[in-house]
């Protein structure tokens, strides 16, 4: 998307953040407009509820692009470093998100498991691989 031509590194690698930053934003607020719509603004309205979550799919669709976009526009080691963060990141939680909702499942635990919980996990996680990455390549 876009002409490249004429644009240095540092240009693209700017303009792919940015772009990933947008529909990461618009993704994010869809999605609280899912939750706080359906309870504040639409009194539980089904049909309304579903077609805002099928907008949310759509942006997500565009926010996974605009990640694809940003990992085809990094160097070698990088990417390298992107691919071992969101490896541990799935690891992490394949491994915690099934053991968590096992907890759940046998009432081991005295609360519901969440998936807002898991993505806590799985960004922190990722986050700490980035870090280790970057540490690792310096």
């Amino acid at each position: 998307m876009g002409n490249d031509t004429g644009m240095s590194w540092q240009q693209r690698n700017a303009r792919n953040v940015r772009r990933l930053g947008m529909w990461t934003a618009a993704w994010l607020v869809s999605l609280a407009t899912v939750f706080f719509g359906h309870k504040y603004l639409w009194d539980g309205n089904h049909a309304l509820t579903a077609a805002v979550v099928g907008i949310n799919v759509v942006l997500g669709g565009f926010m996974i692009w605009a990640n694809k976009q940003h990992l085809l526009g990094l160097d070698e080691l990088q990417r390298k470093m992107q691919l071992e963060a969101m490896g541990l990141s799935l690891g992490v939680g394949m491994v915690l998100g099934f053991a968590y909702s096992a907890l759940d499942s046998t009432g081991v635990i005295p609360f519901r498991a969440e998936i807002s919980h898991l993505a806590v996990i799985m960004s922190l996680s990722y986050l700490i691989g980035l870090a280790i990455g970057v540490r690792k390549y310096q």
